[in-house]
């Protein structure tokens, strides 16, 4: 018998301790041995749970445990997490997580005990939820240099940006359904300001490219200041926009990495992931481009990921799996003024002799439900110092990038 523990007794946690009982028997069958939950942290109590014996308030009880050999970190966030997690591997005991936030500051970090302590830290469930990501990134694709990872990688912003794309609802309608439906949080800031896909996008790139890419290197930009009208002129052109993070290899080693609204063309293949539905794509030099689709979050579809880690672990229990990355460094990230993209670009009331002496000749766009009242049109490829520099000159309603 193989014992484990959970932090954490949440959304993610709960689905955890479930699986473990209602699958016991595949779980041992497909581990090779039987695997229990012996202790759940949390400080609250759950008398009613035919589980509730299990519980703790106190994290000594797990970590002075020596029968407790993997440990299941769902509590979210850095404080305390950081701190059990760290103090776990430390004590020799494998790790297991589902938080996206962890991994993406502190994974190069935890990473290195894992390995100098000939242990596992195994976080699946932390970038696509339920959708397999990260192990077909690190062994089914290894053969591949990959040189782009892109996605659509928050379930709430996508199913925001359907609704105002399809139904002309406008940013706060959006949000409303969303948290009604319970797809997002009363304070939605992470996904709507861009942090939640900001920490995937930097775990994808890091283990991708194998150096730790940090969310403070990341330009990161959300979905707030998007209107319908916005959507209308992605149209026209026959783009749709789309939250995407994005992390490219330059031919110098760096990497150029953004999340931000883009105009993706309709026929690229993340254009059509649509609702609560994240998609993947990875672009390598042998296999060109795949694309891994399907809900990035729920109570289920990431504790079967979670508990898919714990498998693997116990199958692992005296061999290590080869999942690793070098701490990053300052200057790895090209700065977001160096990036060079082309922009949508809405200009208040002005005549088209004032944008083509600032750009020269431009694309302009028109169309049946655009407003009167204003231009639009797309820019050359710059980069972003020199763009910004060009439209300071111009009274600019928004601009969006296009991928």
């Amino acid at each position: 018998m193989i014992y484990i523990a959970i932090l954490g007794h949440g959304v993610v946690g709960s689905g955890v301790a479930e699986l473990m009982r209602k699958n016991a028997d595949p779980i041992a069958r497909k581990a090779g041995i039987p695997v229990a939950v012996k202790h759940i942290l949390d400080i609250r109590d759950f008398p009613s749970l035919p589980y509730s014996e299990l519980f703790t308030k106190r994290f000594e009880d797990i970590l002075e445990d020596g029968g407790v050999r993997i440990v299941v970190e769902t509590i979210g966030g850095l404080n305390p997490a950081y701190d059990f997690v760290k103090r776990c591997l430390l004590a020799d005991k494998s790790v297991v997580t589902s938080n996206k936030e962890l991994v993406a500051t502190h994974g190069d970090e935890l990473l290195a005990i894992a390995r100098e302590r000939n242990l596992n830290f195994l976080f699946e469930a932390s970038v696509g939820g339920g959708i397999p990501i990260l192990r077909p990134l690190d062994q089914c694709l290894a053969a591949n240099e990959v040189y782009e990872i892109a996605g659509i990688l928050n379930g709430t912003t996508n199913f925001m940006l359907t609704k105002m794309i399809e139904t002309g609802m406008s940013f706060d309608d959006a949000l409303a359904l969303a948290q009604q439906l319970g797809y997002a949080e009363r304070d939605p800031s992470a996904d709507v300001d861009g942090h939640d896909a900001c920490r995937k996008i930097c775990i994808l790139a890091s283990l991708a490219f194998g150096k730790h890419l940090y969310p403070n290197q990341v330009y990161t930009e959300g979905i707030r200041q998007l209107t319908p009208t916005d959507v209308k002129y992605a149209s026209a052109i026959g783009r749709v926009i789309k939250l995407i993070g994005r992390a490219c290899k330059r031919e110098d080693g760096r990497l150029y990495a953004v999340v931000a609204p883009m105009l993706l063309p309709k026929d690229n293949l993340l254009a059509e992931v649509n609702d609560v539905f994240n998609g993947i794509m990875v672009r390598g030099d042998a296999i060109g481009d795949v694309v891994f689709y399907g809900r990035g979050a729920g109570k289920e579809p990431t504790a079967s990921a979670v508990v898919a880690d714990v498998i693997d672990e116990v199958k692992h229990l005296s061999a290590r799996k080869y999942l690793f990355w070098e701490p990053g460094e300052e200057g790895y990230a090209i700065p977001h003024d160096d990036a060079e993209s082309a922009m949508l670009v809405r200009v208040a009331a002005g005549d088209k002799q004032a944008v083509t002496a600032v750009f020269g000749q431009v694309a302009f766009i028109a169309g049946d439900r655009l407003p009167g009242d204003e231009l639009a049109f797309v820019t050359p490829v710059l980069n972003e110092k020199e763009l910004n520099g060009k439209l300071a000159a111009l009274p600019v309603v928004s601009k969006w990038r296009l991928y």
